[in-house]
């Protein structure tokens, strides 16, 4: 089970309080994660990544076990920590300016 935390404005559309629990296969990677969280919440579908291209949207960061993982490829595997969920998996909005 790997525990996912989405920023307020997402979770406000959504309409989900606290954290969204997704059942995906093993080996977890980024891409399957973000694929999942659009399946089971459709209108998420293109504000995390763009529709046409799967890009991250700019201002959203993803972090896994305090590592910055914004920049790294779909098929990137997610650390132990997060597959077993003993830790979460972070969206963030990011501010600029600041």
């Amino acid at each position: 089970m790997i525990r996912v935390v989405l920023p307020f404005h997402l979770r406000n559309l959504a309409r989900l309080d606290g954290e969204v629990l997704l059942e995906v296969g093993q080996p977890a990677t980024l891409g399957i994660v973000l694929d999942a969280i659009e399946a089971r919440y459709p209108m998420l579908r293109g504000t995390i990544r763009d529709h046409d291209t799967l890009k991250r949207r700019p201002f959203i960061r993803y972090y896994a076990c305090k590592e910055d993982l914004s920049l790294e490829p779909p098929e990137t595997e997610l650390p132990p920590a997060i597959q077993n969920g003993a830790e979460p998996f972070l969206i963030v909005g990011a501010m600029a300016g600041g």
